[in-house]
């Protein structure tokens, strides 16, 4: 069954009207998402230093914050976290509590990434931004006071997308090669073929609906959506990439890419673990404050982050 927290969040956003997402121009979908936060995200933890950095991007500056907990030793292992969002919406703020929780829980720096959204700016911007700032963030390592050869990569839905196909690239195009990857309900092919986008397309806050809506902001040419920088799972090669962790929620219809991504992980020997949290929803890891399971959530992300760092 549905966990009944997660069956009363979707019910009270029912009778309050709460509008989807597809029927929103992006500015207004962002703004909302913003603003919803404070309802379903638990009160931020405090950090020993929080900074607004700035990277070198392919088309400019690339907007990041650096989060360092006192339990950090120095220099700090590194969690290079990408918002999720459907590369539409999102952004530092939105995901402030969750890049919190984790540095306070893995005791490491996050530095998150506000890379470009679609449709301003369509694929492959995001990609290519969370790469810059994830070699710049290797590279400014020292500046930082983080360890630049303890670096993990991170995301959920979107973000856990980009987490992936950067894990991809960094292997295939030189750089820093992470120590593991944290992928939060993925994204992981374009296509949307798998059978949860049918059994989980409606009624579960992300639908079949709102999945097609950043698809077209992000990127509405058909054509480019077997590209591995957009669906991980089709590249032809899933060996020598850093440990997984892939979590994946029952009713989300993200569901079963998530787990095939994860199956391909192993079957070409990266060592992965994957959950399934059976009676959640999609994004429920940012809604500590109605959902307890996302603080389970995170312990479980925490955890894989320090065994990954030592």
């Amino acid at each position: 069954m549905l966990d009944p927290q997660a069956r009363a969040l979707i019910d009270l956003m029912t009778e309050r009207g709460v509008p989807p997402t597809h029927t929103l121009v992006p500015a207004e979908a962002r703004r909302l998402y913003r603003e919803r936060r404070s309802f379903t995200q638990p009160a931020p933890i405090a950090m020993a230093d929080v900074r607004e950095l700035s990277a070198n991007g392919p088309l400019g500056p690339i907007g990041l914050r650096l989060y360092r907990p006192s339990s950090a030793p120095s220099p700090a292992p590194v969690l290079v976290y990408y918002h999720g969002g459907g590369w539409v919406i999102g952004d530092l703020d939105t995901h402030d509590v969750l890049c919190r929780e984790l540095a306070h829980r893995a005791g490491c720096a996050v530095v998150a990434v506000d890379y470009r959204l679609g449709p301003e700016h369509r694929f492959p911007a995001a990609v290519d931004d969370c790469l810059a700032a994830t070699r710049w963030v290797h590279a400014q390592a020292g500046a930082l006071g983080v360890d630049a050869s303890r670096l993990a990569l991170g995301g959920d839905s979107a973000g856990g997308n980009l987490a992936a196909v950067s894990a991809i690239a960094l292997r295939d195009g030189g750089g820093p090669q992470p120590l593991l990857q944290v992928l939060i309900y993925p994204a992981t092919d374009m296509r949307a073929l798998a059978p949860s986008h049918t059994a989980n397309g409606q009624g579960y806050l992300l639908t079949s609906d709102s999945i097609a809506y950043y698809r077209g902001h992000y990127m509405p040419d058909r054509a480019q959506w077997p590209d591995w920088r957009a669906s991980p799972l089709l590249h032809p090669d899933a060996s020598k990439l850093p440990p997984a962790l892939v979590i994946t929620a029952g009713y989300d219809p993200l569901r079963d890419e998530g787990r095939q991504y994860a199956d391909k992980l192993s079957q070409a020997g990266v060592p992965t673990q994957y959950v399934c949290f059976e009676r959640q929803i999609h994004g429920f890891i940012t809604m500590g404050r109605v959902i307890d399971e996302a603080g389970t959530a995170v312990a479980v992300c925490a955890s894989a982050l320090q065994r990954a760092f030592a």
